[in-house]
């Protein structure tokens, strides 16, 4: 493995920070503190650093909240470290992308939820968050269902997803998100 290969390729698409495996409560804070710094040392808008923290930490909380839900289903540990997040810089954006498998049972709701979020303005998009914050949570809710309606609210284009077969079961699903 060449690192310096690597790190070259990773500059040039302007990877600022990447993390592939498992996420674990503490992962999420020792990046996220990597994320401000970097920002902070970076000299971004004010608003900027808010909006590239938040939709970070939203997608890291996704996926690890979705594959402890999966490895509790039965998935292999092979599924829980497939999870990628990644933040970078292209031109004045920043891009968090972040990847994880899904049960295809899930994909059609999935896509039904973000093509909803894509036909929405920014009014939109804050009446039904605000809809989401004073709706009932069944027992088994991880969250209260905001975390893809915030990163919709933050990003500066519709976000963006994929979903690529793995088998019967599960698809990758790959979510980017700009800022």
């Amino acid at each position: 493995m060449d690192l310096i290969d690597i790190k070259e390729r990773m500059r040039q698409a302007g990877i600022l920070i990447c993390f592939n495996g498992s996420f674990s409560h503490g992962i999420i804070e020792e990046l996220g503190t990597a994320v401000k710094k970097y920002l902070e040392s970076a000299e971004s808008k004010p608003s900027a650093m808010m909006d590239v923290f938040s939709v970070y930490i939203e997608a890291a909380q996704n996926v690890r909240n979705y594959a402890e839900r999966r490895l509790a289903a039965g998935a292999g540990k092979d599924e829980q470290d497939a999870n990628i997040l990644v933040i970078s810089r292209q031109g004045e954006h920043y891009r968090i992308s972040a990847g994880n498998a899904v049960a295809n049972a899930d994909i059609a709701g999935l896509t039904a939820n973000l093509e909803r979020l894509a036909g929405l303005d920014k009014a939109g998009l804050k009446a039904l968050y605000k809809e989401q914050l004073r709706a009932e949570r069944g027992a088994d809710a991880v969250g209260a269902g905001l975390g893809l309606i915030e990163m919709a609210r933050r990003a500066s284009q519709p976000l963006e997803y994929r979903f690529t077969p793995i088998d019967q079961d599960s698809s990758y699903f790959s979510l980017g998100v700009t800022i």
